[in-house]
């Protein structure tokens, strides 16, 4: 299987070879030969070189310091697809469109200074039309739909238990939300110091799990959650993976159990998992391909019918079927249907999902028959970027240490509190804004990076945040009443030296805000979190209409609903995408052993 599956993915990339050379009917003249260099920015700075002949673009480099498995997949595909179109013709690459568009910008500044035609240029195209291959069919014990954090997790899972695995992803890599996260992941190792110190325990995370989604959850679900998490942490180190000792609190998260992988965002866990599914034989991952149909059998499902990259039919004949294909947080028109809190969830309230996010496994589960749970419950949260809605850019390292204040310079909320209290308290302010406020012990000096992989250097320098060696200069920096900061800041600190209940009730306090330079920046509302979904049991079977199992079919993660009621805590979600994902392919898995008896 994994050899045909491997000349599968080679005929893919042959085409898209010869895609490329379609564009080049039309080449651009007029260069001054030569090679040409300017600075632009993606997610970070970037320095562009690009080589012309008289007629044609040579060769490009970029320099760059793009995010591992966010902006840095974008690279190589947006070069390549510029010299083979010998244009600037070129689309965006799904999920990584910032990057995308500083390359294909940068290099028509290059190209610019070339002499060349950038109109023109522009007008020629990257030909995407594809000649159809032959439709496909394929067999394998189980079939994971989506190639994010629960479907790795289970697929890697269930090739460990014995069984073949042929993961099918829409985008054209794999990551999801899951890539896109900020790292943190909430588990208690009951018994370390860690735990503890902080007075924590299993029991603890069940009850603020529990309560914190208004005990609208399955509790058998939210048991199984908090009693697993540790050893998935454990599975992942036993794997490889490394996190950053100690823990804390994350946004949302109520209590300090976060724990940090040591590789920014989420790419810790799929080099994880990549390089298990690199190194091992009957588990394979097909990307640019969309799961579109489950095939029913007698009642029992047995497959997936799937569209290839080239509009051919991708027929997978499956023991078991895993569907992880994640939530809807970017399919507008499910948003506003299912809603039911928020004064409205149209295109103006932007969202930190990826584009694949547009609930396609939930409309497949619903032709057969599953049952589907808490779908009116979605998360947005107070911290997303102004302009694009991600969550990066975001200064605060962990809760304890930072204030939030409006554009009158006051603190309107605890910032410790439930995402949905926050953001709904955001939402009452002036522009629906905040500003976080931090000094210099969360940031040793302007290379020290963010949770998401950023220096807070870089983020100053490009105007995401702002540095000020006084309290009254910040101020001044962000456009607020300097008397209403430090009165914020003076009364916060107050509370850190009293270690007291403040007046909007917060109790997560570490240390002062009191040592230059002080840091802040802007964040607005975002949507994060689609908690509704398909309905399952603890074993990860999908739950029909009338309460029974459907045969065959599993799920895990953010395409299932039941496991965080009405709010979801802040880091559960990765804890939710590893034990759900690792209980679904132990299920899918020994389904398919059985099977084979």
């Amino acid at each position: 299987m994994k050899k045909r599956l491997k000349q599968l993915l080679c005929v893919f990339l042959v085409m898209m070879v010869t895609v490329g050379l379609v564009g080049c009917s039309s080449k651009p003249k007029g260069f001054t030969p030569g090679t040409y260099t300017t600075e632009t920015r993606g997610q970070h700075d970037m320095t562009i070189t690009v080589t012309v002949s008289e007629t044609e673009i040579l060769d490009i480099i970029v320099d760059h310091k793009e995010t591992p498995g966010v902006g840095e997949p974008a690279v190589e595909p947006i070069i390549s697809r510029i010299i083979a179109a010998q244009g600037l013709g070129v689309d965006a690459i799904s999920g990584a469109t910032i990057t995308s568009e500083a390359i294909i910008e940068g290099v028509a500044d290059c190209l610019k200074q070339a002499g060349g035609d950038i109109e023109a240029l522009r007008a020629i195209k990257y030909n995407e039309d594809l000649v159809r291959e032959a439709d496909i069919v394929l067999e394998t014990d189980v079939v994971v739909i989506g190639a994010g954090g629960a479907g790795l997790a289970a697929a890697v899972t269930a090739n460990e238990n014995g069984s073949t695995v042929i993961v099918v992803e829409k985008e054209g890599k794999v990551g999801g939300n899951t890539i896109l996260a900020g790292g943190a992941l909430n588990a208690v190792d009951e018994g370390s110091e860690t735990a503890l110190a902080n007075k924590d325990s299993v029991e603890h995370h069940f009850n603020q799990t529990f309560e914190g989604g208004d005990k609208l959850a399955n509790p058998e679900l939210v048991r199984t959650l908090v009693e697993n998490a540790w050893d998935g942490v454990e599975w992942l180190k036993g794997m490889g993976m490394e996190f950053e000792p100690g823990t804390f609190t994350v946004l949302g998260g109520m209590w300090p159990r976060a724990h940090k992988p040591s590789e920014p965002v989420g790419t810790g866990f799929f080099k994880t998992y990549m390089e298990y599914i690199d190194t091992h034989d009957n588990i394979e991952v097909i990307l640019n391909t969309r799961a579109t149909e489950l095939i029913v059998e007698d009642g029992v499902v047995v497959g997936v019918i799937c569209t290839g990259r080239t509009g051919n039919e991708v027929k997978i004949y499956a023991k078991s079927v895993i569907l992880a294909t994640g939530g809807f947080g970017r399919n507008i028109e499910m948003r506003e249907e299912y809603n039911t809190f928020w004064k409205t969830l149209d295109e103006s309230i932007l969202s930190t999902n990826h584009p694949g996010a547009t609930g396609d496994g939930i409309a497949m589960a619903l032709e057969v028959d599953a049952a589907l749970v808490g779908m009116e419950h979605i998360q947005l949260l107070p911290l997303g970027d102004p302009v694009t809605g991600s969550l990066s850019g975001n200064i605060e390292t962990d809760v304890e240490r930072r204030i939030f204040v409006n554009k009158e310079g006051n603190r309107f909320v605890d910032e410790g509190a439930r995402r949905d209290v926050m953001t709904a308290a955001l939402f009452e302010q002036t522009d629906a804004m905040l500003f976080i406020i931090l000094d210099g012990k969360n940031y040793e000096n302007s290379d020290s990076l963010n949770n998401f992989g950023e220096s807070i250097g870089e983020l100053v320098a490009a105007g995401r945040a702002y540095q000020a060696d006084t309290l009254e200069e910040l101020a001044e920096q962000i456009g607020v009443p300097a008397e209403n900061l430090i009165a914020a800041v003076e009364e916060f600190n107050s509370h850190v030296d009293n270690k007291t209940t403040d007046q909007f009730g917060r109790t997560l306090y570490s240390t002062k805000i009191d040592q230059a330079p002080y840091y802040a920046c802007i964040r607005v509302p975002t949507l994060h979190h689609t908690m509704g979904g398909v309905e399952i049991n603890t074993s990860g079977q999908v739950i029909n209409e009338s309460g029974e199992v459907i045969p065959g079919l599993y799920a895990a993660g953010e395409v299932t609903g039941g496991v965080h009621g009405s709010n979801r805590l802040g880091g559960n979600a990765l804890t939710d995408i590893l034990v759900f994902g690792r209980i679904a392919g132990k299920s899918a898995s020994d389904a398919a052993n059985e099977m084979d008896k």
